[in-house]
């Protein structure tokens, strides 16, 4: 038995960092995504969002991880100090810039016609840096957990030694290529 195959991959990071274009890139890439497709594409995510819905349950429904090892699944980054203890995880986190997190956030809450928060963009961006500092202290702290910081931003403009990196961490037998082929700059709409 490989090394992912009795590893769960989790996709994290702040809502609109590119997390759904990483579960696809990995899809794409060999690994199977452990997602129900329940939220269905949109203007936002015209490819997906690979979500699994029970994730929001994890704290009190610890079992909804046992089919997981050998797959990957989405986890935004306040779920992670919610990961079961008895399994061991392959974090793949992404990093975009907390100003194009909020812009595409309020982008997407003007879309669907949904109120956002009433904060100040300048305020948000404080409550997801604290929020970001505290799950990377507790990440560090792991010793099931080992993390890949992976900048969006990089990616987007060169993904070849992004995706080499992340084949790197995930055992070195994934489909470059195919990963690399799934960015598409196109949907980099909210840059800084």
């Amino acid at each position: 038995m490989s090394e992912l195959e009795s590893t769960i991959v989790v996709v994290s990071g702040l809502p609109r960092s590119g997390t759904s274009m990483m579960m696809q890139m990995l899809e794409a890439g060999g690994v199977a995504p452990f997602a129900d497709f329940q939220r269905a594409a949109d203007d936002d995510n015209p490819k997906g969002y690979y979500e699994l819905e029970a994730i929001k349950q994890l704290k009190s429904q610890p079992g909804v991880l046992k089919d997981a090892p050998g797959k990957v699944v989405k986890a935004i980054h306040m779920l992670l100090a919610d990961l079961p203890a008895e399994y061991q995880y392959k974090v793949v986190f992404m990093r975009r810039a907390l100003k194009e997190v909020v812009a595409s956030q309020r982008k997407m809450l003007e879309r669907t016609g949904k109120k956002g928060a009433a904060l100040p963009e300048a305020a948000l961006m404080k409550v997801f840096q604290g929020q970001l500092t505290k799950v990377d202290a507790w990440l560090k702290a792991q010793p099931n957990i080992q993390v890949l910081d992976v900048p969006h931003r990089s990616l987007i403009q060169d993904p070849g030694p992004v995706v080499q990196a992340i084949n790197d961490f995930l055992g070195g037998a994934l489909d470059t290529r195919a990963m690399a082929a799934v960015v598409d700059p196109d949907l980099y709409r909210n840059r800084t």
